[in-house]
């Protein structure tokens, strides 16, 4: 495990950077379950002693689950997910997330087989035809993808356990989050209530549920499932820090929000920070309380959560056919964390 570490100077608009990366894994292809028509994600939410002993524990706590009731409202897919909480006294958050290593051919497979909606529908159309040999953002034959994701697509693939965190022991959990409430409201006694702490937990769920990019160094020289989606505004694809050019698109015709291309430890995964705010931004805004919206649930649709019928705008499908046996044999996994300034 190799750590980086960014120190970047607090802004107005506050900056997320990528701070840690690394993992490996193999897999091999098992047997397949179908899961329930009616079926939602379901996310704990463990809260470590700097929240539980906060003299506003209550308010943080009930924001945070609001945060956790937004995602299993929105999201269908039937898998489990287990989040750690806590305060932090720099930046404004951070995520740490634990993710593995796997062939291209047999992620793009199994993005195929939860294939449900018409945006699902739409960028394996440009996915499928470009082949599974090798991953076509920059040819290498694996993709790094968060183990959350993974199990959302079928693999078998959960956290490692006897994690430790904030006076939490034993934890199994996909990823841990710490959030900086003397800038949030609600947030600590005396905060300065700048910014929206469901919008920065939300932000950084997002990202332990597998958004993000490998840009600008990349683990294992591969890319993580949202470089998918990465193209400059004439349809080329886009994967390079230099340049103010690289869009979200399903499709590769259709920009449908432009990329953070900011270095200096930025996140080039997140949303641009301009025009309308989002959860995503790759900097808070103050005095904005964005929600998950339309961009973020598009791209978590297309790295292979299912969505809600409401949030995907379309009917209810039959069934859902996951590969639950998608073994991860021999997995190594490490942390992807990134701290925001």
């Amino acid at each position: 495990m190799h750590r980086t570490r960014s120190t970047q100077t607090p802004m107005r608009r506050f900056r997320y950077g990528q701070v840690m990366a690394l993992a490996a894994s193999s897999a091999a292809l098992l047997g397949a379950v179908s899961s329930p028509a009616r079926a939602q994600i379901t996310i704990l939410a463990d809260f470590g002693n700097s929240i539980t002993s906060d003299p506003n524990h209550v308010a943080i706590e009930n924001t945070l689950n609001s945060a956790v009731a937004a995602f299993e409202a929105n999201i269908s897919t039937p898998i489990t997910v287990r989040m750690a909480f806590g305060e932090m006294n720099t930046g404004l958050g951070q995520s740490s997330t634990f993710f593995g290593n796997v062939s291209y051919s047999s992620f793009l497979t199994q993005l195929n087989s939860v294939s449900s909606s018409a945006n699902d529908a739409t960028a394996l159309s440009v996915l499928n035809p470009e082949g599974s040999a090798v991953n076509p953002v920059n040819g290498n034959t694996n993709i790094n993808v968060k183990t959350a994701n993974l199990r959302a697509v079928g693999f078998n693939a959960p956290a490692p356990t006897g994690q430790s965190f904030d006076g939490l022991s034993g934890g199994q959990w996909d990823g841990v989050i710490q959030l900086n409430t003397s800038l949030t409201t609600p947030g600590s006694s005396g905060s300065s209530n700048q910014y929206s702490l469901e919008a920065v937990a939300e932000h950084e769920m997002d990202e332990v549920l597998g958004l993000g990019s490998a840009l600008p160094n990349l683990p294992f020289s591969t890319i993580f499932p949202q470089d998918l989606y990465r193209y400059d505004n004439t349809g080329v694809r886009n994967f390079t820090t230099s340049g103010d050019n690289a869009w979200f698109s399903i499709n590769g015709t259709t920009d449908l929000v432009q990329f953070n291309q900011t270095g200096g430890g930025a996140d080039y995964g997140d949303w641009h920070s301009s025009g309308t705010v989002r959860v995503q931004d790759a900097f808070g805004t103050v005095g904005s309380s964005p929600t998950l919206g339309p961009a973020e649930l598009t791209a978590l649709d297309v790295i292979g959560y299912n969505l809600t019928p409401a949030a995907a705008g379309t009917p209810e499908p039959g069934s859902l056919a996951l590969f639950a046996g998608m073994g991860l044999s021999g997995a190594v996994f490490a942390l992807r964390r990134r701290a925001r300034k």
